[in-house]
């Protein structure tokens, strides 16, 4: 099949909507559901994704993607103890593609809210049965065991979009879109990304351990399919905050900043132990989180508000808890799909517990971020390559 006819583009008044092949047929198969057009533009840019992160790390990989960005991607490194607690997935043995994936649905729970989500690999029955539980779109995969598949055609009431790819696909060199009738064209991107372009490191420190390669690689392929500008925090094999579609370079590397350290805030002792009643539905539960964590906390426990989520009043977790706590987080890396413009991003990065930085490089004020890296004894790798993705 070549043609597929959606029910409707962006909005429902975008009508007729269809996707299509100029040569060959359709590269995926839809097993169940009916795809919506943002539902493929998440698919295909999410397949991508996790594609790149299993070639650059050896490693299965998962991605949960939001209006054409990422909300988290992650490849299969195992949890520690406290993250198993952080996912609720505490004594459960996880397969590699589960590890991914809930790695990747851990790094920002609330922005993953309907989501889609790719596989680099197959989907196994564990990892369907986690995905049952969560309220998503759609999911993109190169295969299904015939149990995983059949979990996942329960799902929302039998209309879970499953959407197989052919792994053996190839897109043509040149790529087009229209905008406002006016045809775009391009050579895909199809740059590269492994350890060779973390090779010029211009500050004092130059160390950048392999587990921070990693990492820092992590970070730079997510940017490669979220939308400009960006950045991306990354930590033990997975995205931990992405700030996407900004004009701003600092506002980028603030709000994933912000979500970087909610990721972290949520691992702290004061949130494991929160009294959570039995019936609390997990996206209750993970909202609750994000505002005891924030600063509307009180919203949460004023009155008899915590009754609807907590067996007993939790403890207020102080302003001064949540800067202490935030200090002990180390080892981030991050990655920017430009050069930073100046060491003010830095500055905020430094906030977040980074470690090692990932840059195109090539502002004239290069010398003031290298300045800012060196303040802080970063470890700082310029790529010289651009990463703008629209």
């Amino acid at each position: 099949m070549n043609e597929m006819e959606l029910k409707y583009g962006c909005n429902p008044n975008q009508k007729p909507a269809r996707v299509f092949m100029e040569k060959g047929d359709l590269p995926f198969t839809v097993l169940n559901g009916k795809p919506g057009y943002i539902n493929l533009l998440d698919a295909m840019n999410s397949w991508q994704l996790v594609q790149e992160l299993k070639k650059a790390t050896g490693l299965p990989a998962a991605a949960s993607f939001k209006h054409v960005s990422p909300a988290g991607a992650a490849v299969a490194v195992p949890l520690s103890e406290t993250l198993q607690k952080t996912y609720f997935v505490e004594g459960i043995e996880l397969s590699p593609v589960a590890t991914a994936y809930i790695r990747a649905r851990g790094a920002d729970r609330m922005s993953s809210y309907g989501d889609f989500v790719a596989l680099s690999d197959e989907c196994d029955a564990q990892t369907a049965s986690f995905l049952k539980r969560e309220v998503s779109d759609g999911i993109i995969a190169p295969s299904y065991s015939e149990a995983a598949l059949e979990i996942l055609k329960t799902k929302r009431k039998g209309t879970y979009l499953v959407l197989q790819m052919d792994p053996n696909y190839q897109p043509e060199k040149i790529e087009k879109k229209q905008v406002f009738g006016i045809t775009f064209e391009q050579q895909r991107n199809e740059v590269e990304l492994t350890e060779e372009c973390l090779k010029e490191i211009p500050t004092k420190n130059k160390d950048i351990p392999a587990a921070a390669k990693r990492d820092l690689l992590i970070s730079l392929i997510t940017l490669k399919y979220t939308q400009s500008n960006s950045v991306c925090y990354a930590k033990d094999g997975q995205a931990i905050g992405i700030g996407a579609g900004q004009q701003s370079r600092v506002h980028c590397t603030r709000l994933a900043g912000n979500k970087a350290d909610i990721w972290y805030l949520r691992q702290a002792p004061q949130v494991l132990s929160l009294p959570f009643r039995d019936d609390v539905r997990r996206p209750d539960r993970d909202n609750a989180i994000d505002v005891y964590v924030g600063d509307e906390y009180m919203d949460l426990l004023g009155g008899d508000n915590w009754k609807r989520v907590f067996t007993e009043k939790p403890p207020i977790f102080t302003l001064e808890e949540k800067k202490a706590w935030l200090a002990t987080q180390t080892g981030v890396s991050l990655g920017s799909d430009a050069f930073f413009p100046f060491g003010d991003n830095i500055e905020r990065a430094h906030k977040s517990g980074v470690a090692y930085v990932a840059q195109a490089g090539g502002s004239i004020r290069d010398d003031n971020v290298i300045e800012t890296c060196d303040k802080y004894n970063m470890a700082m790798a310029m790529t010289h390559i651009r990463l703008f993705h629209h």
